[in-house]
């Protein structure tokens, strides 16, 4: 692979890491296949054994042989630009999390229906806009057993970089699309849905009647507002976090945590289906 020096900022090639946006590097190649940033040598190898194509390095020069010497060798004949720290910060517009980058290509999209085809728990994220919150709501989801998640196309790209290293390359590990029709579709694909959301009418997380669900998509809504009203008169449960003390809500990404592992299929249901 080849070694490439870096020694100014406008140096030809970099542009990915440097003065792209996040939009112009969903769009580069087309609007469904642009590239994405990950981030730290962990992330990235997570993302290389799940199969994505590595398109370019960015590495400090003590990384070269030491924390990523391993990636560059998986990464074949991209190119790995290097440089100093501070010159790497200048040039990134933050100090790098263990000094590594990658380039990588965008995968091609899922259809709802090949995301959604074995699984049993699913998520769907409704316009929740945070990255920190994406990240971490798809790091919950992987290791709390869902089978897959979906978005509204108002919600924040999974593939943000900070979203992905928040998620720690969870976002690499679950199924995941964009959903562009309304939560009553997801019925078409056997699914029931439920609404974490406080209502007159909503039911209590651990409602017996939410665990006898076959198929079960749980909808988290906006740090802030919440669902809207539409999406909550569409779901088939509306449900509840317990709470103590007065407190009324949850960040959503706490929220989600608490609703994977509550909603999960149990390990024995598991074991029984694939017997």
């Amino acid at each position: 692979m080849p070694i490439i020096e870096v020694s100014s900022l406008s140096y030809p090639g970099i542009e990915v890491f440097s003065t792209l946006t996040e939009a112009q590097l969903r769009n580069r190649i087309e609007p469904d296949k642009g590239l994405f940033i990950a981030e730290s040598p962990k992330v990235i190898r997570v993302a290389l054994d799940a199969g994505y194509e590595p398109l370019a390095l960015l590495c400090e020069q003590k990384h070269i042989t030491g924390d990523a010497a391993d990636i560059i060798s998986r990464c074949g004949d991209v190119p790995v630009y290097t440089g100093g720290r501070e010159l790497l910060a200048t040039l990134t517009g933050y100090v790098l999390t263990r000094g590594v980058l990658c380039a990588m290509r965008r995968p091609v999209l899922r259809t709802v229906e090949d995301t959604c085809r074995d699984a049993r728990r699913i998520v769907v994220i409704d316009g929740v806009v945070d990255t920190t919150n994406i990240g971490a709501i798809f790091r919950s989801a992987a290791a709390l057993g869902m089978d897959a998640v979906l978005l509204t196309r108002n919600s924040c790209d999974p593939l943000n970089r900070r979203a992905v290293r928040v998620s720690m390359g969870s976002v690499f590990l679950i199924p995941w699309t964009w959903l562009d029709g309304t939560l009553s579709d997801l019925a078409r694909h056997g699914f029931r849905t439920a609404a974490m959301a406080l209502t007159d009418d909503s039911i209590s997380i651990d409602n017996p009647v939410l665990a006898t669900e076959p198929r079960l998509a749980i909808v988290m809504g906006t740090e802030g507002d919440g669902l809207p009203h539409e999406t909550i008169a569409e779901a088939d449960y509306v449900v509840r976090i317990p709470m103590s003390h007065g407190i009324d809500s949850l960040n959503v990404a706490a929220a989600a945590a608490v609703a994977f592992w509550q909603l999960r299929v149990p390990e024995n249901e598991k074991k029984m289906a694939g017997t």
